[in-house]
Formats: C-alpha cells, sequence, structure tokens
C-alpha cells in the first residue's frame, strides 16, 4: 500500500510583495491551475488576504475569492466568519467558484486535508478516492460527518449516483450534502487496488482524528 508522510507543499506564490497590485495580478493568472492543497497564500499576511476577498468579491472574482477564503479557513481565523464569507462569493461568482470550495462552513476542513495529504501514490490508473459531507444535524452535536469511498466515476458523478439511489450507501443517499473535493484531488486517476487500501486506511485516520466517518470500506 503506496503511503508516505505529507508531502511538502509546492513553493508558495506569497514570498514576493503581496501587497501589490502587481503580485495580485500574477497571483490570479496562475490561481486557475493552482490546488487548495497547495495553499499559495500560506505565507502573505492576513490582511492582505481579507483586503483581496473584498476586492474579488466587488469583482465577481471567483477563483481568487476561493483562495482566499481557503487560506482564512486553514489557519482558522477567528476574524473571520467563513459562512458568510462563502455565502457572499457563492452569491456573486457562482459561475467561477472552483468545485474544491465547499458551499458551507466545517470545522474540521483543515484537519481533513492535512489527513489526506498524508496518503501519496504515483501509479495511475482508473479509480478515484471521493469525500462526501453528511448532514447529521438531527442526531449529533457536531452537524457534520464525512463519508470515504472510491469509484471509477467522478466524485460528482458517483454523488449524482448516490442521491439517486444508484448503489447507493444509505448515509450519501439520506444525508449527503456535496462532495468535498479539494482534499482528495491528488486521489485521483489511481490503481484500484491502490485506492481500495487508501479508502480504509483513510477512513480510519479520520475516524482517529475525532470525525465521525462512514463508508471507507
Amino acid at each position: 500500500m503506496p503511503r508516505a508522510s505529507m508531502s511538502r507543499a509546492a513553493t508558495p506564490v506569497g514570498r514576493g510583495p503581496e501587497n501589490t497590485a502587481a503580485w495580485w495580478r500574477e497571483f490570479s493568472q496562475a490561481a486557475p491551475r493552482t490546488a487548495a492543497a497547495r495553499r499559495p497564500l500560506r505565507l502573505v499576511s492576513a490582511s492582505a488576504i481579507k483586503s483581496q476577498l473584498a476586492l474579488a468579491l466587488a469583482a465577481a472574482d471567483g477563483v481568487v475569492g476561493a483562495h482566499c477564503i481557503h487560506e482564512l479557513w486553514m489557519r482558522r481565523d477567528l476574524t473571520v466568519n467563513i459562512d458568510s464569507a462563502l455565502e457572499q462569493l457563492w452569491r456573486r461568482a457562482a459561475q467561477s467558484i472552483p468545485d474544491w470550495l465547499p458551499m458551507r462552513d466545517i470545522d474540521w476542513l483543515p484537519l481533513a486535508y492535512e489527513i489526506c495529504a498524508q496518503f501519496q501514490v504515483q501509479a495511475r490508473g482508473r479509480t478515484n478516492i471521493y469525500l462526501v459531507l453528511l448532514d447529521y444535524s438531527d442526531s449529533r452535536d457536531e452537524p457534520h460527518a464525512v463519508y470515504v469511498g472510491m469509484s471509477r466515476y467522478s466524485a460528482h458523478q458517483r454523488f449524482d449516483q448516490h442521491k439517486a439511489g444508484i448503489r447507493a450507501a444509505g448515509s450519501v443517499l439520506r444525508r449527503g450534502l456535496e462532495v468535498l473535493t479539494g482534499p482528495t484531488l491528488h486521489l485521483q486517476n489511481i490503481r484500484r487496488r491502490d485506492a481500495a487500501g487508501i479508502e480504509v486506511e483513510l477512513a480510519a485516520a479520520l475516524r482517529a482524528a475525532g470525525l465521525f466517518v462512514q463508508g471507507g470500506h
């Protein structure tokens, strides 16, 4: 089972003078091709990110806005209301928001990114690991849980199948809210035998970290 320690993140964009318009223009050009897990703004000051988020909202720039919200989210910046920021971005720039940005605040999302990053594979294939956010607000103090699955279909295609009752897991059929694309982007198109091991171990790791987990079998 190919598993490694958390991979080193790519060199951040934020090493330059992030308070200049030129730097942000350069970033906006690179942002659509940059995965959220790389955290390209991790060395940028919170004040600069908040200022740029305001500009992104005004310009209906879903990609830059998503990266700004994501970085503040990963830091768990308590001065930022993530739900409010998400609502504003989805309202103003829905067409350009990358699919890795969730639609609602999830307390443990930074932890999910950290744990998923520990699983790495090199060999390519046709199987995808995916996560689905589940709603347990009617029965648990922590309203959100996660489903871990694997499929030859894309995460969004498999989610639609679950919701349509096609080889559906009951938890996703009844409680599935959305796909959490970002944490497992690097675990797409891998060999089935690798995916089978990762599915089990990832579910166990998330569960060991305190999350309520379904699937992973």
